[in-house]
């Protein structure tokens, strides 16, 4: 892959291409093409000669046959042009020639070549129109100096009819040939643009899962650390070894959480699959976020009611993402002390989940460290379920962040607690104070 991250086209695909460009090539463009076309009238002017010297002893041109013969080859150099003017040329040359009653015989090869470019480039009602002024005015021509010979001329019309349906069938061909090439080149081009848009939305899928990882675990041993090294410097004197223990290990347990997801995430890179070894996260998370938060100083309280049924892995990874990133966001910004009510519950009306995050600080600030991607990454979860989400200012002070994500249910809820399932009573309240 480019260093652009573009992706280039396989050899397969450029072969496509060539074969495509060299098959809908217009013949009227052939590569040194008045050279070729000289040398086949050459061809077809020697041919004419024996024709008119070997076939007909009776009819053996004169002098200004000879001239006419010759003159109705000249315009085959031209063919490619414009082939009907070439056709229409030939024919007021050839019927002076016939008119004269030269070797009847003679004009055949050109003949044979201007109607065979003709039906080869045109449409075929153009070629039959052609085929019949040519028949037309061969056997008029002929018929009105001898009579014989113009039923002998129309006898053998056949061959005429055969080149052009040789020079139509041609045609035909061809453009089926085009058809296979340009189905199997758009086939191949549809095959890399799905998969350049796979690897563009799993790139997007491991940053988001990164994000939201480190992010949350970074934050919130950033919180403990700086509680724990509070109490070592606010009082030396007075110093609590059990407040300073127990910082200690909130900050071991959250990076023994941040490695199990780590290692969870690295096995579906590995398995190259969303599913991975491990179990995705679902709603049955949530205290441990809560608790996490609560390390950091926050009082949340967390309030889940039980979808009917059990929601798919995707629509619970989503939501345990949303709270994870609203309550870092929350923790980030706001600082030690905000209350944050989490909510999650049905959405009355619709069969969705609503999943709501409010918090009475600031919320975050813009230009505080740059710009982020917790929000863009909370709505690009949503939308991968078929769901929305909002974030802004609460109207009274603080900040919210409300998403609705289809249930998606695949099948009834189990007993054993697996799955994102509450418990029995419907409802789950956890309510937790800083320390």
């Amino acid at each position: 892959m480019p260093e652009d991250g573009s992706v280039s086209a396989p050899r397969s695909t450029r072969r496509s291409e060539r074969v495509l460009a060299v098959v809908n090539r217009d013949p009227m463009d052939a590569p040194h093409k008045m050279r070729t076309d000289a040398l086949v009238a050459g061809g077809a002017g020697a041919l004419s000669v024996v024709l008119a010297l070997l076939t007909d002893d009776g009819r053996v041109p004169d002098a200004l046959g000879w001239v006419l013969l010759v003159a109705s080859v000249v315009p085959l150099v031209w063919r490619r042009r414009n082939p009907v003017l070439v056709l229409l040329a030939m024919v007021l040359i050839l019927m002076p020639y016939h008119g004269f009653d030269n070797a009847h015989s003679g004009p055949m090869p050109q003949t044979f070549i201007v109607l065979y470019t003709v039906a080869v480039t045109g449409r075929p009602l153009r070629t039959i129109l052609s085929g019949a002024v040519v028949l037309a005015a061969m056997v008029s021509v002929v018929s009105s100096i001898d009579a014989h010979q113009g039923l002998e001329l129309l006898r053998i019309s056949g061959w005429i009819i055969a080149v052009l349906f040789f020079g139509v069938d041609v045609r035909f061909y061809r453009q089926y040939v085009a058809s296979m090439v340009e189905r199997a080149e758009r086939a191949e081009r549809t095959r890399e643009e799905e998969a350049a848009r796979r690897v563009a939305e799993e790139r997007l899928r491991i940053a988001r899962d990164l994000h939201d990882l480190l992010a949350h675990s970074i934050t919130v041993i950033g919180v403990q650390t700086s509680v724990a090294s509070h109490i070592l410097t606010v009082d030396p004197d007075r110093l609590d070894r059990e407040a300073v223990a127990r910082s200690l290990d909130d900050i071991a347990e959250t990076c023994r959480e941040a490695r199990a997801e780590l290692r969870t995430t690295l096995q579906v890179l590995r398995a190259g699959s969303a599913d991975g070894d491990g179990p995705l996260p679902d709603l049955a998370g949530l205290p441990g976020l809560v608790r996490a938060a609560e390390t950091a100083g926050a009082r949340v309280d967390l309030s889940v009611t039980a979808p009917p049924g059990r929601l798919a892995p995707a629509t619970g990874a989503a939501a345990y993402r949303i709270v994870q990133e609203s309550l870092t966001n929350a923790v980030r910004h706001a600082g030690p002390g905000v209350r944050i009510t989490v909510a999650v519950a049905p959405e009355p009306g619709g069969p969705a989940l609503r999943v709501t995050v409010t918090d009475d600080g600031a919320g975050p600030r813009k230009g505080a460290a740059g710009p982020g991607f917790g929000i863009v990454g909370m709505r690009e979860r949503a939308r991968s379920t078929g769901g929305t989400l909002s974030a802004g200012p609460r109207p009274g002070g603080g900040f919210e962040v409300a998403a609705v994500l289809p249930f998606q249910e695949t099948g009834p809820a189990r007993a054993d607690g697996g799955g994102a399932t509450a418990p029995a009573d419907g409802d789950m309240a956890v309510r937790g104070t800083a320390p």
